[in-house]
């Protein structure tokens, strides 16, 4: 049966709405960044949703639900969540937000690659290439020789990257068998009582004036992660996940706005090659389930 078409035009609304509101976060993040640890950071990222995401979870499914899923996967996922924030967030310290979204890019790439030996699903060589061709739009981003050497923060972004793809792959594996308010209540208590321990030694204060931004960190995430869930409850992966790209435009928005900084020429042609690339691989993946399914 066909989707209606106010079905789709929902998504697509949900998954613009998720990434502006997933880049407003990211925003205070960076913002943080300068004055705390960036294990604290992602600490306060995770404390900063949990009331409201406990409180969408309750409002959804019965508590017993959440205590019968897939403990050891969801704490790989709780570990690399916690790894990817911290990382992330190292980066933004040194680099505008929409050079980090740039290099971030790549992990839909990832995921396809490591579908391959860790979900057994075929990639074939259409698909190498797209990710041979995005790992290069990564390198020219990072610039690894000349003046513009790997950065410190460019490599953690990239890390963070990794993290974030091997924490996709979990989700693959979890959906089959765990709610989606199972994999987003347990990943958001994981990321904040993990990053909190690890954070505790090199706490610093908080300072009052922050509080609206950790508010609006917590706030943002948790309306974004909803938006984002129904957005692909609503549509197709294929026609939702190239709109995760308009991230670039709010990055450039949010740079120029709070810090008067823009990306510069190379980092621009990265970025292109990237998500040339990304939609690539996603156009191809279209074409081949509806070869599978006329």
């Amino acid at each position: 049966m066909a989707t209606p078409r106010p079905s789709l035009t929902s998504a697509v609304l949900l998954m613009l709405a998720a990434v502006l509101l997933f880049a407003l976060m990211d925003a205070g993040l960076k913002l943080l960044s300068s004055q705390y640890p960036p294990l604290q950071v992602a600490a306060l990222r995770g404390l900063s949703s949990l009331p409201l995401v406990t409180l969408w979870v309750l409002a959804t499914v019965p508590v017993r639900s959440l205590l019968r899923v897939h403990w050891p996967l969801h704490l790989l996922r709780g570990a690399l969540g916690i790894a990817m924030m911290a990382g992330f967030v190292y980066g933004l310290r040194t680099m505008p937000l929409s050079t980090a979204y740039a290099i971030t890019f790549v992990a839909p790439l990832l995921v396809t690659a490591m579908a391959g030996p860790l979900l057994k699903e075929r990639v074939g060589a259409g698909r190498w290439i797209a990710i041979v061709i995005g790992l290069v739009g990564v390198l020219v981003i990072l610039r690894p020789t000349g003046e513009g050497m790997l950065t410190g923060g460019g490599l953690a972004i990239l890390i963070a990257a990794i993290c974030y793809a091997l924490g996709a792959v979990t989700v693959r594996m979890l959906a089959q068998r765990d709610s989606t308010q199972a994999m987003v209540f347990w990943f958001v208590v994981l990321l904040s009582l993990g990053a909190w321990l690890l954070a505790l030694p090199a706490w610093k204060p908080l300072q009052p004036a922050h509080g609206w931004i950790i508010a609006g960190v917590g706030i943002s995430g948790s309306l974004a992660q909803v938006a984002l869930t129904e957005a692909f409850r609503r549509g197709e992966a294929s026609l939702i996940a190239p709109l995760e790209y308009t991230a670039l435009v709010w990055g450039v928005l949010l740079d120029v706005a709070l810090w008067s900084v823009l990306p510069d020429g190379v980092t621009w042609i990265g970025a292109g090659i990237i998500v040339a690339s990304g939609l690539y691989l996603l156009r191809r993946e279209k074409v081949h389930v509806e070869a599978e399914h006329p």
